[in-house]
């Protein structure tokens, strides 16, 4: 089994207010493995984006914590979070008049200094990172000329070129079409396998989490589940997340069937 990455220690997330907290999820308990591709389902307004806006250190959680690779996350300074942690939102970047090539060679500011100039390793390392997402031939092409889902590659490659151990994605098949969607996800799942990373993911895709993800993550209201899409299948809860009238969750081959009224 491969070894926990992330930890979450009763973890409570949501917004300091002034007239006090607003808790969206609390006493959150679970582990994300190093390898694996790990994704977050759940209703809109449940949590996701807040958890992941909370992993990524971009908020502070209300209550205890978060460990990753060992250390607790309030202990990291910028520069560490930055060699560590990667994310891929689903906003597109403005940015116009930049190349593909350039956007990449954005993730290695974390290694580059106060002027950020690329030496040769760097160079290669976004040359790496571009190939192994499959756009290199991209690499001359200004971003704002891009499809959304070349787009969610070349954020994925700079994430790559960041060289972090772990990263983060919010929601990165938003918006693209059924076949770019796979493509995302199978992409994922190759580079946490065959690279150790830790990647986890937000989706609303529930039928392709439970075909590719290893693991799942079901967010719902004053409850987080977690197991393999089989685990959580054989449970019952997957069943209780997606069932309502016309329709049915087919827990035998993981998939959602709409019936008649």
């Amino acid at each position: 089994m491969n070894k926990e990455s992330i930890c979450l220690k009763k973890l409570s997330i949501g917004y300091r207010l002034k007239q006090g907290c607003k808790v969206v999820a609390a006493d959150l308990n679970a582990c994300i493995r190093q390898g694996e591709l790990t994704c977050l389902l759940g209703p809109n307004g449940v949590g996701k984006s807040t958890l992941l806006r909370t992993l990524s250190a971009f908020q502070p959680p209300l209550k205890g914590g978060v460990m990753i690779e060992g250390k607790n996350l309030a202990d990291y300074d910028d520069r560490q979070l930055s060699r560590t942690i990667g994310v891929v939102l689903t906003e597109k970047p403005d940015v116009r008049n930049m190349t593909v090539a350039e956007m990449v060679g954005m993730g290695r500011q974390p290694y580059t200094g106060f002027w950020g100039t690329l030496t040769g390793e760097d160079r290669q390392v976004v040359q790496d990172s571009m190939q192994q997402v499959g756009i290199e031939w991209l690499a001359n092409r200004r971003i704002d000329t891009l499809s959304d889902g070349e787009r969610q590659k070349v954020m994925t490659a700079k994430a790559l070129a960041q060289q972090t151990p772990v990263i983060f994605l919010d929601e990165p098949t938003a918006f693209l079409d059924f076949p770019s969607k796979v493509e995302m996800m199978q992409l994922l799942r190759r580079l946490a396998q065959q690279m150790q990373k830790t990647v986890f993911m937000s989706t609303h895709d529930l039928e392709l989490a439970l075909q590719l993800a290893d693991t799942v993550w079901l967010m719902e209201k004053d409850a987080l589940s977690v197991g393999t899409p089989r685990q959580l299948a054989d449970s019952g809860v997957l069943a209780r997340f997606v069932e309502r009238d016309g329709i049915r969750f087919d827990a035998a081959s993981l998939s959602v069937r709409v019936t008649e009224r």
